[in-house]
């Protein structure tokens, strides 16, 4: 639940109404956790068997979900597209950082693409890993091709972090946009000059042109990792039976 410059937080106890009126299987939140919004709406969500999973970047923050009644948490690294958190922990240190500490389930976010990523992930406490970056270079994704292309075209260190001066601190591919966010960042931009630069509107014109430089384009630094567009059966059965090679490997190793 971020700040925006259209949704109110009315708009956003509606939408949870609304989830739990339709009683959808589960719901992924990151920023305000729902109990700001009023205890009622975690009630209402767990009366109507919605699952509740809030997207973190410290212990703090999901000990606080944890004792709000959230049914799970996605522990986000700095590596992941979008907004990580700017307390910058890689996956690695906060995957068993919050595993060790919650009773509830934690799935890693940020650098997972495969197999390997996947048995670290579990090595390291997870119960489950999410991706995105790696799901945009699929068949099945609703972009532009010349995006997905450019993810395989793209390494690891293609990405920069926006939007740090307004406390939105947002993880992008390096492109034309970004550079123009950062260098107005450094003229100490307001959010007004800024806001045009970032808007959504943006990124649905690159999804449906395919030009990678008029939007900030939120990608993870697992984009170095990705190296060609598959379907969504083989990204999933491909990285489990790859998890499976690896986990078999460590096994052997002692």
């Amino acid at each position: 639940i971020l700040p925006s410059f259209h949704i109110t937080m009315d708009d956003h106890r509606r939408n949870r109404t609304v989830c739990a009126e339709e009683k959808v299987a589960g719901i992924e939140v990151s920023g305000t956790p729902i109990d700001k919004l009023g205890r009622e709406y975690v009630d209402m969500l767990k009366k109507a068997g919605v699952k509740m999973f809030h997207k973190v970047g410290c212990l703090r923050h999901a000990k606080h979900a944890e004792e709000a009644g959230y049914d799970g948490i996605y522990a986000a690294g700095i590596e992941e597209g979008g907004h990580p958190l700017n307390d910058d922990v890689t996956t690695m240190v906060l995957t068993p950082k919050i595993a060790e500490q919650l009773s509830i389930p934690v799935v890693t976010v940020g650098g997972i693409v495969d197999g390997k990523s996947m048995a670290a992930a579990l090595a390291l406490g997870a119960e489950g890993v999410m991706m995105a970056t790696r799901f945009m270079a699929t068949k099945e994704c609703q972009v532009h091709d010349n995006i997905k292309q450019e993810i395989v075209k793209r390494q690891e260190f293609d990405t920069t972090l926006i939007c740090k001066s307004i406390g939105l601190q947002g993880r992008a591919i390096k492109n034309k946009l970004a550079q123009e966010i950062l260098e107005a960042e450094s003229r100490g931009a307001s959010i007004t000059e800024l806001a045009p630069l970032i808007t959504g509107e943006r990124c649905r014109v690159a999804w449906e042109t395919g030009d990678v430089d008029v939007a900030p384009m939120m990608m993870g630094q697992s984009l170095g990792r990705i190296y060609e567009v598959k379907t969504c059966r083989e990204v999933i059965e491909d990285m489990v039976n790859g998890a499976r090679v690896e986990i078999d490997r460590i096994r052997g190793l002692f």
